[in-house]
């Protein structure tokens, strides 16, 4: 092997290295823009109730809200200019909002419900009976998960799906 043969093909194991250390990096930032996780606004808030009746808190632009009344449990989590709201008369209401997300989550009876919008989606969950609701909306997305009226997703990135039924949809991915 040659001088220039050795030292060219030295020269490529690194640009192939340095190449692909530069796609794993751009990968895992736009993996993280797409959940919405690669900004920072507003400090975190969390609302749960009980042991507030209705806790809401703001903190620069990021919001929440919870309301539970017995034996019901609400709890919601905002950050990064995200706006989570939970409500439960019994059961456990559950809302995560990052970006400029918003979730909206709702339980009557002993349900469980889920809403995550991360990076600028809109997710809604409402369950009652015992039923359990998930929805998880991504940036540019919408999903809404209900154990009375089903699922819906919209847009991309997003993802329903009621427990109770087996009914799920996944759009954008």
């Amino acid at each position: 092997m040659t001088l220039f043969a050795a030292f060219s093909s030295a020269r490529s194991s690194r640009v192939r290295r340095a190449a692909a250390a530069v796609a794993a990096t751009s990968a895992v930032l736009s993996f993280g823009a797409v959940l919405g996780t690669s900004t920072a606004v507003a400090a975190p808030v969390t609302c749960v109730s009980p042991p507030s009746a209705n806790d809401i808190r703001v903190d620069g632009t990021a919001s929440c809200g919870a309301k539970a009344t017995a034996p019901g449990v609400a709890r919601s989590d905002a950050s990064d200019s995200g706006t989570a709201v939970s409500v439960a008369d019994g059961g456990a209401a559950n809302a995560t909002a990052t970006g400029f997300g918003t979730a909206l989550s709702a339980v009557s009876g002993a349900g469980t419900s889920y809403a995550f919008a991360l990076g600028g989606g809109i997710s809604r969950s409402a369950a009652s009976n015992g039923g359990t609701a998930i929805a998880v909306a991504g940036y540019g997305g919408g999903a809404s998960a209900s154990t009375e009226t089903g699922v819906n997703c919209a847009g991309l990135n997003s993802f329903a799906l009621d427990l109770s039924t087996g009914r799920a949809c996944v759009a954008g991915f």
